[in-house]
């Protein structure tokens, strides 16, 4: 018999840290790839996982996943991100910046830069929104809420040709990758500090810094399904309609919203204890008597 985990309020720490997940404040220096490494050997875990690169300079929000947790990585991919950036203008700040940029608001053309790992296709990225905080000298500070995939640099860099001075990427902080944000960020010395308070018998500090993973996947609609449903998913089997419990908002969202030629929104299948059970695809009614609801993408337990 496939056996579940237990919920997520209920796991011991070695449990925790084998599904886990640490909103991290990189600091500037390291790769994202090196404080995952980090990560992983500090926190005793075969693996580990970030939520979207970061280049070396750029600080803030990264979220890291321990353990079976990089199961999860493809669900930061859903979701939007949000910056503060730089803008180091090469002339005077234009006095009509707040349209320049409101002109980027939508989608935009991107083709990406030449030290990049993915193909240099021009593709299409939704600048959500693009607020200017604050302009001194020749800089503006500006938040960038966008699509997963969006080159700042390349962005600062059209704004410069638009606003007619020409501009670069300065400073650039993550302040968020949905569903985490800078507000409950931990440094690389909390977390540090929280597994050796942990090897002296006291968890309380690790239960701060390091989340069940479930939390990487509150932004996603949830289907919660029976036991018996999530020991077939365990198996191999997509979570058919007699095994659904019950549906959040957002799945209903979804089905009202959907147009039949998009790829079926993800979704988080758990129990009712709250334990995840798969990732997977929206493609069936949930309140229908028989059929497939949830085909899978990746099994959790």
């Amino acid at each position: 018999m496939t056996q579940l985990r237990a919920a997520p309020g209920e796991r011991s720490v070695d449990d925790l840290l084998a599904f886990g997940v640490v909103n991290l404040d990189k600091p500037p220096g390291p790769s994202a790839h090196q404080v995952s490494a980090w990560a992983r050997d500090a926190a005793g875990v075969d693996r580990a996982a970030h939520a979207g690169t970061l280049d070396p300079k750029v600080t803030g929000c990264l979220p890291i996943l321990l353990g079976d947790a990089t199961r999860l990585a493809q669900v930061f991919l859903e979701g939007r991100k949000e910056y503060v950036a730089v803008v180091e203008l090469h002339g005077p700040v234009p006095t009509d910046l707040d349209a320049v940029l409101a002109a980027f608001e939508g989608e935009i053309y991107q083709k990406p830069p030449r030290k990049s790992a993915v193909a240099r296709r021009l593709r299409t990225r939704t600048i959500h929104e693009l607020d200017l905080l604050e302009t001194r000298d020749r800089q503006a500070l500006v938040r960038i809420r966008c699509e997963s995939g969006t080159y700042v640099r390349k962005l600062c860099h059209d704004l410069g040709l638009a606003a007619g001075t020409g501009a670069h990427m300065g400073h650039l902080r993550r302040t968020g990758t949905d569903p985490f944000d800078d507000a409950d960020l931990a440094s690389t010395a909390d977390l540090t500090d929280a597994l050796a308070f942990a090897a002296d018998g006291d968890d309380e500090p690790l239960r701060t810094v390091v989340a069940p993973a479930e939390r990487a996947l509150r932004h996603l609609p949830h289907v919660t399904i029976a036991v018996s449903a999530a020991e077939q998913v365990a198996e191999g089997a997509p979570v058919y309609a007699p095994g659904v419990v019950d549906v959040d908002s957002g799945v209903e969202a979804a089905l009202a919203g959907g147009d039949g030629e998009s790829e079926p929104p993800l979704v988080a299948c758990v129990t009712r204890a709250g334990t995840a059970v798969c990732l997977g695809r929206l493609v069936g009614d949930p309140s229908a008597d028989r059929g497939t609801v949830v085909s899978l993408e990746r099994v959790l337990v």
